[in-house]
């Protein structure tokens, strides 16, 4: 039986973890790395959260004292670009979410109801859940319908109308 050598691995997750050299730092989930920007002379610096694979923010970059190299990342220039990209991120999610569910109250059948749309993206089969509740918060109804569907008070008023039929 031969014996196979073994081969002490550094443990990435530790290394990767706190990085901190003048053109990358990683600390707190996040990665600052700064490039050369490829729109002009100068540097870029780009924000990238932990397991994505594309940076949350791009921005430019400061010159050093030489005019030619970057100037280095320190502590208080990466707080404000994870602050930055944080925020960024925030803002996405919350543009994303708006677009996937909407909701509408709408009185009708001597009743309020909170009509709502809830599209699903999905790369294959996307769709859109179209649901009623009642004033206690009781599903009363639920159809399947395109994502493209417009949710808007004719069309919410005319559901509930039909008896909450799926709409044509």
């Amino acid at each position: 039986m031969t014996d196979i050598p073994s081969f002490d691995m550094p443990d990435e997750s530790a290394q990767d973890r706190d990085t901190k050299t003048p053109r990358l730092w990683r600390d707190a989930g996040w990665t600052a790395r700064v490039i050369k920007n490829e729109d002009d002379e100068g540097w870029a610096v780009e924000m990238i959260k932990d397991g994505e694979p594309e940076p949350a923010l791009v921005g430019p970059w400061t010159m050093g004292r030489d005019k030619k190299n970057p100037k280095p990342l320190d502590t208080a220039a990466f707080n404000t670009l994870v602050k930055t990209a944080s925020e960024v991120l925030r803002r996405h999610e919350q543009q994303l979410h708006a677009m996937l569910h909407k909701s509408i109250a709408v009185s009708g059948r001597s009743a309020t109801f909170n009509v709502t749309l809830d599209i699903v993206p999905d790369e294959d089969d996307p769709y859109a859940l179209l649901a009623a509740c009642d004033d206690a918060g009781e599903q009363i109804a639920q159809v399947r319908v395109a994502p493209t569907f417009k949710l808007n008070m004719t069309s919410a008023t005319a559901w509930i109308e039909n008896d909450f039929r799926k709409p044509g």
